[in-house]
């Protein structure tokens, strides 16, 4: 699993589990026509799909469908169990975007079975992330602006408040879970607009216009 650079130092951080929330934006949720959860829903990537800049992004063999999923994502600072809600922000040293990649046709035919996502949520480098800024850098974290565009082309925009579940939400549900230790990385859930990705497409991310960062899509082989 990569390190992962906390700006401004550049202070290399090396990473722990890879934390995902799903359907937390409503207008998602019903692009996908999947129903509200009551609670966040959780799942993990393997530390081998986790990449960053330098790595282009591989679609894997058994998907005609692979979809981007552009997120706010957290990065763990402090060690905690059952974290409060008032509390959570302490943990969070460092907030950076992703993307949390998803083979949907592989998706919709395991959720169909019963299955879990693994398969379809864990491939080799399908959880990309960027840089990290300082969690204070960024203020307020309930309003936070984030944005995708494929080869130039506007694809998703997202805003923290419209989460259904908050951040300090998330961090408090994970950690009465498993405890949450530092280096660990959460992504937050994405809002709508999410398609399908191809070889040679270029994905670029912004994060209140102060952060960004660009994958490509290798060519398969």
């Amino acid at each position: 699993m990569p390190a992962i650079n906390l700006l401004p130092d550049n202070q290399r951080i090396d990473t722990g589990t890879v934390y995902c929330i799903g359907r937390n934006y409503i207008k998602h949720i019903q692009e996908l026509e999947n129903e509200v959860n009551a609670e966040p829903v959780l799942f993990l990537k393997p530390a081998a799909s986790l990449i960053t800049q330098q790595r282009q992004i591989e679609l894997p063999t058994y998907s005609a469908d692979v979809h981007h999923e552009t997120e706010i994502v957290l990065l763990v600072g402090r060690e905690g169990r059952n974290i409060s809600e008032d509390d959570a922000l302490q943990h969070i040293e460092g907030v950076g975007i992703g993307l949390d990649l998803t083979a949907r046709d592989t998706q919709t035919a395991l959720r169909d079975k019963g299955l879990p996502w693994t398969v379809a949520k864990g491939f080799e480098t399908a959880a990309c992330v960027s840089d990290f800024l300082p969690a204070e850098r960024l203020g307020d974290l309930s309003h936070l602006r984030f944005t995708l565009r494929v080869n130039g082309e506007l694809r998703q925009e997202g805003d923290s408040s419209l989460m259904i579940f908050s951040i300090p939400k998330i961090i408090a549900y994970i950690s009465s879970i498993i405890t949450l230790h530092p280096g660990d990385l959460v992504f937050t859930g994405t809002p709508h607009g999410v398609a399908r990705i191809a070889p040679g497409d270029s994905l670029e991310l912004s994060l209140e216009d102060i952060l960004h960062a660009r994958f490509t899509v290798a060519e398969r082989m």
